[in-house]
């Protein structure tokens, strides 16, 4: 008798985000792919820094 192992909920989460950037990357080149993520991190890294900016009430550094 197999016990069914629960899936944690984050789990579950970040496997559909998964399935997603796979469905939408899967007809990419390599290059695509790769300028794609950079641009995501560049929003990321922005992102991080209108939050730095808001928590401490000071506008968002500049640069790296």
């Amino acid at each position: 008798m197999k016990m069914k192992i629960e899936e944690y909920p984050c789990v579950k989460i970040k496997r559909e985000a998964q399935a997603r950037d796979y469905e939408i990357t899967k007809g990419m080149e390599c290059g695509e792919r790769l300028a794609r993520h950079g641009r995501s991190f560049e929003a990321l890294v922005k992102r991080r820094e209108e939050l730095r900016g808001a928590k401490t009430g000071a506008p968002a550094k500049k640069g790296p």
